[in-house]
């Protein structure tokens, strides 16, 4: 499979998957140090920003989109990013709220860091199509993040969530989301890469669910706090620690995001 393939780019793609490699063992271990607020409703306002009557209103708005599409679209709040990017903080908050359907990972997260002063749309891997990056980079350019320069939280976020809710009942209605046809033909070298990025991935993932295990036994590794797990560290006002709060058997369906969304900033 190598033959034909010079030294030179050998030893590059060898380069890669080993940064690779590393760069995925480096995120397992700074998600380790990470905290994430529990998932209580399509609302989650940790960092305080909204009264009880604002985060009913979107809550609502958010409840009605998903009983009749399933798409499941959130809001959250969040103090700090701790120490990451709003790329990285997004994408691990969305994986382990597991936002949208299992079979279908329509699921939307809509992040506000007011301390960093960072927005993002994170978007599942079944809603890429309909939600593309370049819309909602549109989003929060011009229905969020005016706003939130003048410190109205509720009239972005309130935008923000018309602008994705509009995009995706339109999807709907005029076209079927699915996948984008690929090419039947595969690079020989493009499916080793793929081959040993997957290995790496699954000894990563396997030393961290045996280092899960040791501190589940009285280790000193920390765990990232799961949808209701209560693990979000404390510090914050009444009304960012309550959250959505207005769906007590609200959860994630399991869907997962690959990083598509857009960010800004304010």
């Amino acid at each position: 499979m190598g033959q034909g393939i010079p030294a030179r780019v050998r030893l590059a793609l060898a380069l890669a998957v080993i940064a690779a490699g590393l760069a995925i063992y480096a995120a397992g271990a700074r998600a380790a140090e990470l905290s994430f607020p529990p998932l209580t409703g399509r609302v989650v306002d940790a960092a305080g920003l909204l009264t009880p009557d604002q985060r009913q209103t979107l809550d609502a708005k958010l409840k009605a989109h998903e009983d009749r599409t399933s798409d499941q679209v959130v809001v959250a709040t969040v103090p700090s990013l701790q120490g990451t990017t709003i790329e990285d903080y997004a994408n691990r908050l969305f994986r382990t709220w597991k936002l949208g359907q299992a079979k279908t990972d329509n699921g939307v997260l809509l992040l506000v860091a007011p301390q960093e002063r960072k927005v993002r749309i994170e978007v599942g891997y079944g809603l890429e199509g309909a939600l593309t990056d370049a819309q909602s980079r549109t989003i929060t350019a011009s229905a969020i993040t005016p706003r939130f320069k003048t410190g109205d939280w509720f009239g972005g976020l309130d935008a923000g969530v018309d602008g994705i809710l509009a995009i995706l009942a339109r999807d709907a209605q005029d076209w079927q989301r699915a996948p984008q046809a690929k090419d039947d033909t595969a690079d020989p070298v493009q499916v080793a890469i793929f081959v040993i990025l997957l290995l790496i991935v699954m000894v990563v993932a396997w030393r961290m669910v045996r280092l899960g295990s040791r501190a589940g036994r009285g280790g000193g590794v920390v765990f990232l706090p799961g949808p209701g797990s209560g693990g979000w560290g404390g510090g914050f006002s009444d009304g960012g620690s309550s959250g959505g709060g207005f769906d007590d058997s609200f959860s994630g369906g399991g869907g997962s995001s690959g990083g598509g969304g857009a960010s800004d900033g304010w």
